[in-house]
């Protein structure tokens, strides 16, 4: 009987456990960080949303690149526009604005953020700009300029506006992509750098990589400094 006693706590045990480990799983996920501006692949507002975009890639079946979404909507930009990208939390309520008040969001101490361009369906991603430390945060813009001699790009689902980041406190790699129209120029080039892959699990990717960081896990940071706003939009 004493037995008996014993394993049916032990199992009431383990299945209170499984509950707990059950409600505090998705508002660990819930916490992290996406892209707002330019509008990404089941980003906040689209017909895609499933509430998974601000996961990181190789969590809850989220997938390189663009996390597996299909096309989503257009943004138009052409080259020499500085692009005010902006982030998402789900604990941010207005999106039309940048936040006031104080809310969590599970920045990871920030980190590294490459702003890329790919005219190839996410095949390839050229780096046009990055953030680093202090990158993502929702209480700022973060402005990365199309580079000016750039060429066009007008083909639905070819031509992508992606978000990747590196965090700091954990080896976690996140991917957004917007569908974009491109006016460039004539004869243009795409920048040779190509777009950082980390922390997930495919040919040639290295894992348990961090970068350096704020250290602030999931409060509000000091936003970008001046000198990578200039080298960004310069």
């Amino acid at each position: 009987m004493a037995a008996f006693s014993t394993t049916l706590k032990t199992s009431w045990l383990l299945c209170l456990g499984l509950v707990i480990l059950a409600l505090l799983a998705p508002k660990q996920a819930d916490a992290h960080m996406a892209m707002l501006y330019p509008t990404p692949r089941g980003g906040y507002g689209t017909k895609q949303f499933d509430g998974r975009i601000h996961v990181f890639v190789d969590y809850q079946g989220f997938k390189f690149p663009c996390g597996g979404y299909p096309k989503g909507p257009t943004t138009n930009l052409k080259a020499g526009q500085v692009v005010p990208v902006r982030f998402w939390t789900p604990e941010l309520k207005n999106v039309n604005s940048l936040p006031k008040n104080k809310m969590s969001e599970a920045r990871h101490g920030g980190g590294m953020c490459e702003f890329s361009l790919s005219y190839d369906g996410g095949k390839s991603f050229h780096v046009i700009g990055s953030y680093t430390k202090t990158c993502p945060d929702v209480y700022y813009e973060w402005p990365v300029k199309i580079p000016a001699n750039v060429p066009s790009c007008t083909q639905p689902g070819k031509c992508l506006f992606s978000w990747s980041w590196t965090a700091n406190l954990v080896p976690q790699y996140y991917h957004n992509c917007a569908d974009v129209s491109i006016k460039g120029v004539k004869n243009g080039k795409l920048p040779s750098q190509l777009m950082k892959k980390y922390d997930f699990k495919a040919k040639g990717v290295k894992t348990g990589v961090t970068y350096p960081g704020d250290g602030k896990s999931h409060d509000r940071g000091v936003g970008p400094s001046k000198a990578e706003i200039s080298k960004n939009t310069k």
